[in-house]
């Protein structure tokens, strides 16, 4: 068995263009400055004709190969977290790995929703320590192209993105997840959703378009039950980790909007000067959140050995979670 698992590489992308909030608020009716004041969103990044999912991904999978500095062919595995496949069959994952030209990769999408990179990086990383081989994390989401324009939910709130990550083994014991908590609430199914395209309700030649499109029915319900389930999936990874909130160097939150960052950050006493936040300039992008903000910020915010990172988010299904990774 591998002693521990480290990161060894960084990747993020987003699209070119810049959608500012003027630009939605004049297409819904709201007023200048609305969407920044109730979610702290500047702008947000949608790709443009002709940009694929896995094109995305591809971008940060590069990106944190080149980091990771190893021979392609040891990759042997990627895991693609995503609610936005090329396609509904087959899996993007294996045609990800060939664009990266990871000729010895397995390859499988997650759809774990908000929560997707959480899950993943929790599967690889018992996968290195299982195999001692390294793998290949991506979370990439392409959701301007599954807004519906009539649901303001949605529309003020998400965008496209990629992050990526390597992972290795590593002789350092303690190194990589200390302790996780996923959880779900299956009773909350319903308060995001895409109401057709599944097999509970094919698409047919009569589906209105909107039919096919992201709708948020609740949209305090979803703050609320996604705050609870990150602060309690939080306190129980860091209860398991022998670890407090004051331990922790870095929270690293899903990226759903500004005040939810803050007030799940005050429930747990983390304070914002630990808090990594990337959502007023690039957005909700769902699971690649996360990766995307650990790699654009990893600049400015060194992650030094042995520092603990929270990392916790919340989403579609509910679906949840939380992991105390030590970098």
């Amino acid at each position: 068995m591998t002693a521990g698992v480290e990161i060894i590489g960084l990747g993020h992308a987003a699209p070119d263009r810049i959608v500012t909030n003027a630009e939605i608020e004049a297409r819904l009716g709201l007023g200048a400055g609305w969407i920044e004041s109730r979610t702290g969103i500047r702008a947000r990044r949608y790709a443009g004709d002709g940009e694929t999912l896995t094109g995305l991904a591809t971008r940060a999978g590069e990106m944190a190969l080149g980091q990771a500095g190893m021979p392609r062919g040891k990759i042997a595995l990627t895991l693609l977290a995503t609610s936005t496949p090329d396609h509904l069959l087959p899996p993007s994952a294996p045609l990800l790995a060939h664009k990266l030209g990871l000729a010895n990769s397995g390859g499988i999408d997650l759809a774990g929703a908000c929560a997707g990179f959480v899950y993943a990086l929790s599967l690889a990383d018992a996968y290195v320590r299982t195999h001692g081989a390294p793998v290949l994390v991506a979370a990439a989401n392409i959701l301007s192209r599954r807004i519906n324009p009539a649901d303001r939910g949605s529309a003020v709130l998400f965008a496209d993105a990629a992050g990526a990550v390597v992972l290795a083994p590593t002789g350092r014991p303690g190194a990589g997840s200390l302790a996780a908590e996923l959880r779900t609430q299956g009773a909350c199914y319903d308060l995001i959703h895409i109401p057709a395209g599944g097999s509970n309700r094919p698409f047919a030649a009569d589906t209105p378009i909107e039919d096919t499109r992201m709708v948020m029915s609740d949209g305090r319900a979803v703050f609320t039950r996604a705050i609870e389930l990150m602060v309690a999936t939080s306190r129980t990874a860091l209860s398991r980790a022998g670890l407090g909130p004051e331990d922790v160097a870095h929270l690293v939150p899903h990226q759903a909007n500004q005040r939810m960052i803050d007030m799940m950050a005050l429930k747990l006493g983390i304070g914002p000067e630990r808090t990594l936040s990337t959502v007023a300039e690039f957005a909700n992008s769902s699971a690649a959140t996360i990766p995307f903000t650990l790699s654009y910020l990893a600049g400015e915010r060194a992650y030094a050995r042995g520092e603990p990172l929270l990392m916790t988010a919340a989403g579609a299904g509910l679906t949840g979670g939380s992991l105390v990774w030590v970098w």
